[in-house]
This record gives C-alpha cells, sequence and structure tokens, in this order.
C-alpha cells in the first residue's frame, strides 16, 4: 500500500535527488548499543543556559498556542545540547527528539551544517537516549520540535563554530574576527586554511578563550531554507535504515502476544498451557497484564504457537460499548448551545466522527533485555523519559538501572506517544529471564492499539444582512488518554496561561490552544467534554484539529452558500489577517477555482491555521462512481514563518493529505461489543495509491518570519473540509457522519 509511510513516500519521491547516503542516520551498532562519544581527539559542545533567560522572562506574555507552552516547559533544559566534531570532520549532533518520518533529522542536520558552514554530508544527527535531566523537554509531539530546537540548535553549532575560529586564530597568532569559515574549515586572507577535524583536538582545550557566538541572520542563511533531500532517503528506499526489529542485540528470540478477545480484557486460564509449550521452537509461554505471550526461536513459529493458545479471558471495561452506544454517549454528552436563533437567519449542523487507527507502516515494536539488577529497552519512543520511569518501576529498579534507546521509527501520527510496546517487551522480558525481540501483528496493532477518539460536534452559526453575528461549536469526544508526559509539561506552564484556560482541565487546556477560528465571526465560542469510555486512546494527527475544524469549514460553504455568496470570497472576506488571505489567494489561483465541472465533480476549498502557520487547500473531486470516489486533484499553500527545508513541508502537507482523504471517505474503525473489527489494511481502508490524486501541487510561501512555526499537524483540517465540501457540491448533500463510506465490506477476523 503507499500513502500511508509518508516518510517512506517522500524518501522515494526524492532520493534521485540528494546525495543523502553521505548523512545517514546512526549506524546499526550504535542503535544497538550505544553511539560513540567524544575522543580524546574530538571536542563536545555543551550550551549555557544564557539564551534560555529571555525566553523564560517574557514567556507569560507570549504563550498563545500549544507549542509555545511546550517551548516554556522546556526553556530550562534547551542548553543541555550536544554537538561533537570529531578528527575526521565528522559532526555528531544528540538530537533529543524522535524521527518517525517526518524529516526532522533532515531539519536539524541543516541547522547544524548551516551556523557552522559545513558540507550537510558531514553532519550526522543521532537520536539521543532517555535524558531524565531534560525533565520536559525530550518530548516530540504537537509540531513543536523545529519550533522549540530552531534556536537552541542554532546556537549550539554556532558555539562550536566559535571555537573552531578560536582555535585557528590562536594557532596562526590573528585576531578571530580576521578568520572566516567556510566548507567545514577556517580560512584566513592570507589564504591558510585549517580543517575542522585538524582543529578539533585544540578547540576542545579548556583553556581556549573564546569571543561570544551568535546564529547568523536570515539573510545569511545558504542552506536554510533551501529544498533538500531527506538525509536518510537513500538509506530508507534501499532498506539500509534500520528500525527496533532490525537491530542485532544478542541472544534477543522473537516474541509475540495472543491478546484478548475485547480491549483491555484479562487472562483468566490458559487450558493448553503444556501443549504449546511442546509445540517447536517455543522457548517460553507467559502471562502478562496485556495478554499471553509466546517466545520462539522464529516469528513464524511464535504467531503458530499463539494462535494455538486456548484461553478463557476476563472482560474489559469497554465490553458492552458498539458504534450505536457510543455516538448516543457522546451526543447525550454534547453541551447545549447558547445563543437562541430566534428570529435570526441561522445554520445549525451536527457531525460524527467514527475511530480511527493509527496505523503506522511499522506495527508497535520493541527489544527489551531485563536482567535482576538492570535492563536495557530499545524502541521507537516520542517520550522516552516517561517510558524509562515508568519501565523502571514497573520493573522496581532503579531509574539509574534502565537504559532506554531510542530507535527511529516507520510512522506515528500520535501512536509512539505511548510505550505499550517497550513496557510489555520489558515485564516479558522480566518473566522469561531473557531478551525479547517484540512484534505487534498487523491485526494486534489495528485493533489493540489505540485509536483517535470518536466526536459528535454541534455547531449553530447565525447571520444577518451578510454579517456572521455567533458562531458555536461544542464538541463530544471519548476521553483521550495524555498519560505520556504532556500532562506533566501543561501543569508545569499552568500558571504562565491566559486566565480561564490555566485553570482548565488538561484536555480543555489542549483544546483551547489548539482550536481557535480564523474568521470573523461576531460571538465565538468553542468547548470540549470528555467523555470516559475504557477505550484506549491517544493523539491522532492534529489531535482536536482535524475533526474540529474539519467540521467548522464545512459550516463556513454552508453559510457561504445560505448568504448567496462564493466560498472562496466568502472565507476572503472574514479571514481576519493578510497572511491568511495569501495562502487562500494562492491555492484559488494556482487551482482555477470556479472552473467549469463535469455533473459529479466539483471543487471544494478550506483554511486552517495553527502553531503560528496557516494552510489552504483546493481539492477537485470525482463522486461519479459511487464505489470509488476519488480526490483527482490537490492545491495547497502553505506559510510557516520561516520555512527550513520547504521539501520536508512538502512531503508533511501531502501526508497531511492523505491522511485526510483517508478518514473523510473510508478509513475508521467499527467497534462492536468492545473491540474494532477492522484488523488489517484490507480491511481499515486508508488511502491506496489508486486512491491518491495525481496532481498535487504544494506551495511553499517564502518566509514571512524569522522564526519557525509548526508543520506536522497542520495538513490535515484543511484539507478534510475541502474534501468534504467538494464531495456536498459534487452529490448536492450534506456530510454529516464520516467517513462518508463506512459499510463493514469484509469479513473481520476471529477474535
Amino acid at each position: 500500500m503507499a500513502g500511508r509511510n509518508h516518510a517512506t513516500n517522500d524518501a522515494t519521491r526524492h532520493a534521485a535527488n540528494d546525495d543523502a547516503d553521505r548523512a545517514t542516520h546512526r549506524a546499526a551498532s550504535d542503535a544497538a548499543g550505544r553511539a560513540p562519544g567524544p575522543s580524546r581527539r574530538s571536542f563536545l559542545t555543551h550550551l549555557v543556559a544564557a539564551p534560555t533567560l529571555a525566553l523564560v522572562t517574557r514567556a507569560g506574555a507570549d504563550v498563545i498556542d500549544l507549542g509555545d507552552l511546550f517551548i516554556l516547559a522546556g526553556a530550562p533544559t534547551s542548553a543541555l545540547l550536544a554537538l561533537a566534531v570529531g578528527p575526521d570532520g565528522t559532526i555528531r549532533f544528540r538530537l533529543p527528539r524522535e524521527e518517525v518520518g517526518q524529516g526532522l533529522t533532515t531539519a536539524v542536520a541543516m541547522l547544524v551544517a548551516e551556523e557552522l558552514d559545513a558540507p550537510l554530508a558531514d553532519v550526522r544527527v543521532e537520536l539521543d537516549d532517555a535524558r531524565p535531566e531534560l525533565l520536559f523537554n525530550q518530548l516530540t509531539g504537537s509540531s513543536n520540535s523545529v519550533r522549540s530546537l530552531y534556536g537552541p540548535v542554532r546556537q549550539c553549532a554556532a558555539t562550536a563554530r566559535a571555537r573552531l575560529v578560536a582555535a585557528a586564530a590562536h594557532r596562526w597568532g590573528v585576531p578571530p574576527a580576521s578568520l572566516t569559515t567556510a566548507n567545514g574549515s577556517v580560512r584566513a586572507a592570507d589564504g591558510r586554511t585549517a580543517g575542522y577535524g585538524d582543529l578539533s583536538a585544540a578547540a576542545a582545550d579548556p583553556g581556549l578563550v573564546v569571543l561570544g557566538a551568535t546564529p547568523k541572520k536570515r539573510a545569511g542563511h545558504t542552506l536554510v531554507g533551501r529544498p533538500t533531500g531527506r538525509v536518510d532517503a537513500r538509506a530508507m528506499v534501499t532498506g539500509a535504515l534500520q528500525y527496533t526489529l532490525d537491530l542485532d542485540v544478542p541472544g534477543a528470540k522473537p516474541c509475540v502476544v495472543r491478546r484478548p478477545t475485547t480491549l483491555g480484557g484479562t487472562v483468566r486460564t490458559v487450558t493448553n498451557l503444556a501443549a504449546v509449550r511442546a509445540m517447536p521452537g517455543v522457548l517460553h509461554v507467559v502471562t502478562v497484564p496485556t495478554g499471553v505471550a509466546v517466545v520462539a526461536e522464529t516469528f513464524g513459529q511464535a504467531i503458530d504457537a499463539k494462535s494455538a493458545l486456548q484461553v478463557t479471558w476476563g472482560p474489559g471495561p469497554a465490553d458492552r460499548l458498539s458504534d450505536d452506544g457510543i455516538r448516543a454517549k457522546l451526543r447525550a454528552a454534547t453541551p447545549p448551545l447558547l445563543v437562541p436563533p430566534l428570529l435570526t437567519p441561522y445554520v445549525d449542523a451536527e457531525f460524527d466522527f467514527a475511530f480511527v487507527s493509527h496505523a503506522p507502516m511499522e506495527t508497535n515494536s520493541a527489544i527489551a533485555d531485563v536482567r535482576d539488577d538492570r535492563a536495557e529497552i530499545w524502541s521507537g519512543l516520542k517520550s522516552p523519559i516517561v517510558a524509562r520511569e515508568t519501565i523502571a518501576a514497573d520493573l522496581g529498579l532503579p531509574l539509574s538501572k534502565v537504559q532506554v534507546h531510542v530507535v527511529q521509527a516507520g510512522g506515528s501520527f500520535g501512536r509512539r506517544l505511548f510505550f505499550d510496546a517497550a513496557l510489555e517487551a520489558a515485564r516479558i522480558s522480566k518473566a522469561c529471564r531473557r531478551p525479547v525481540r517484540l512484534m505487534w501483528t498487523r491485526v494486534d496493532d489495528t485493533r489493540h492499539g489505540r485509536m483517535r477518539p470518536a466526536t459528535h460536534h454541534r455547531i449553530r452559526a447565525t447571520h444577518l444582512l451578510g454579517e456572521v453575528l455567533s458562531f458555536e461549536h461544542r464538541v463530544a469526544a471519548a476521553e483521550t488518554d495524555f498519560r505520556h508526559g504532556l500532562g506533566e509539561i501543561i501543569t508545569a506552564t499552568a500558571a504562565h496561561l491566559p486566565l480561564g484556560i490555566g485553570n482548565a482541565t488538561l484536555a480543555q487546556t489542549l483544546f483551547l490552544t489548539t482550536v481557535k477560528s480564523p474568521y470573523h465571526f461576531g460571538l465565538t465560542t468553542q468547548a470540549l467534554t470528555e467523555v470516559p469510555t475504557g477505550i484506549p486512546t491517544a493523539s491522532w494527527r492534529s489531535v482536536y484539529s482535524a475533526n474540529t475544524r474539519g467540521a467548522e469549514e464545512i459550516v463556513v460553504d454552508e453559510l457561504a452558500a445560505r448568504t448567496g455568496r462564493d466560498p472562496y470570497a466568502f472565507r476572503r472576506t472574514f479571514l481576519k489577517t493578510d497572511a491568511q488571505r495569501a495562502v487562500l489567494d494562492k491555492v484559488a489561483k494556482e487551482g482555477n477555482w470556479g472552473r467549469p465541472m463535469e455533473a459529479g465533480c466539483a471543487q471544494g476549498i478550506a483554511f486552517h491555521e495553527e502553531y503560528k502557520s496557516r494552510t489552504a487547500c483546493l481539492v477537485e473531486i470525482d463522486t461519479r462512481d459511487p464505489d470509488h470516489v476519488r480526490v483527482t486533484k490537490a492545491v495547497i499553500a502553505v506559510d510557516v514563518g520561516l520555512p527550513v527545508n520547504p521539501r520536508g513541508l512538502e512531503a508533511q502537507m501531502i501526508g497531511g493529505l492523505t491522511d485526510a482523504i483517508s478518514t473523510t471517505l473510508r478509513a475508521g474503525l467499527h467497534l462492536d461489543k468492545g473491540l474494532p473489527l477492522e484488523g488489517s489494511y484490507s480491511q481499515f481502508h486508508w488511502a491506496k495509491q489508486r486512491d491518491t490524486p495525481r496532481d498535487v501541487r504544494v506551495f511553499v510561501l517564502p518566509a514571512t518570519g524569522d522564526e519557525p512555526g509548526g508543520a506536522g499537524e497542520l495538513g490535515v483540517p484543511a484539507a478534510v473540509g475541502a474534501i468534504a465540501n467538494a464531495w456536498a457540491r459534487a452529490t448536492g448533500s450534506k456530510p454529516r457522519s464520516f467517513p462518508l463510506d463506512f459499510d463493514v465490506d469484509f469479513t473481520p477476523y476471529p477474535r
């Protein structure tokens, strides 16, 4: 299937244009053990806390979105970055974030190379192990990594450059100000040059006198802002890039888990334990809180033994819940609207969105080696500090005796904020007293993985004489689980939030700092109610915005129709800023908005702003074959303030479009008596190659600011609205329940 692992898609698309093999992700030996540290002939730069202070003193006034909360919470430890220059000139930067295919390692490598005036191929970005001293500064999510790292990474690299220049100045007996840097070397006015590798030992001298280091101004950038191929692209498309299950950890044996017949069910008895233990290749069969684990010589043997298990299961917390019951709960919990329409014209609308799987290409996996006195874990983790703390407590080990390695992952979309596989593998390894290599099967990942919560929406907009007087939006959602570190971040920064938000619950705070209307619509209110269900959930790409802002963009189209105006012109009138109108105008022009279309085909347009970035999306849809509705064309414009890597941004927006096509048209989970029916990509209908438009154009606007905004989640909400609006115009129907085509057209796997 194409399109789901955006990282692989983008790497394939651009591999021919980059020589990424020279700047790959850390080697497998590093991932399986420890990346090499600086030698005696290399030097390590640690940023001091000075650049943090200005951020902390002004943070209270500047907090306007969730990204600001992340930056504020991480400020005290943002200085704890490490960059090493080796004697061969190789530059190694330890990244305290996770790469899941979003292109972060490429963007950070570009920042390092830019500030050091070094070739991009000389930079190695290596994922850091869990580092508890970073406190709130090692969580990857909320479109925040580039935003929060942009200043600290540049300062760290600029500090390294200053030390190299100082070392050369001392060697040649010239003022540092007379020297320049280029292509990985320091140059004197008389033509002398010294490579960074040759200077690394001298630059490591603690007695070296170093002038202050200042990062470049935007006008001086030569690499940042230039479309650049991924540094890991060639490794991805050739299979050289190693994910968790590729690592060579001595003695780690394949492991799978027989999971309950309902979400959160428990093991009561295993009636054929002896027979399964006697099956070929089986090494261990142990019960853990999440099911019955089988460890064998091969994954095939482990899967056969798992299938043979005869287990009696205890109930789970959501056994009685099915789709109809969930919808009824959410509708009943939706708060009432406050503004009565009275004699004012109005638009009322209600929407339902189904549960959705994250469904990354790489399923949940982890390797664990737990001994009596220590433990070592390898997994794709976006919240490794919380993972390490939780695993240590669960194993009864001191935190210092648990080491957690962060491994590049094949997709996430929010799923790897949780560390279910790492904790489960640690428990199994402890029970078996041996290293294990745990793999969730595709059915496990789809049925028992965490999911985007189902939501119900109630919207009312009143209007008069062409003006929108009020816009109310009430959301009821199945409760989202934030027990992965985000709650601690928000709690730690609550005092800096505006009055009202600071006293809100965790979910309300997240909702209020991400979901905002970009329109001058009079009295505008948006509110969230969460309903406990016992169903395992997690943030899904765009969290609340995909559904909430998607639904709002549908109502915006209906308001335009009710007032007799064109959807594009209507939005343009009510958007608040010129920057917003710029991206809307761009897609309308490039997409030839309003062109004649055949019956059953139509255009749709929508807008979204979040994390100090903004985007507009125009799509064309063909509904003439009701069994195969297709988006045939998409035009996207995006403004992120300062684009670090426009090619990476293009990939992010295409990925968001793919997610929107999937969840708007066909992809969702049917909950039936406490378990999703879907169990694979053949049943969970994610967009395949034939479902994606052949004509997709992404326009990254030139820099409109000095700092980057967020982009990872930006692309979904506008695309959801545009697709739904195009479908409405093509069919003459009002979209109200998503996905639009949600039949059970498959035979579910046995429970």
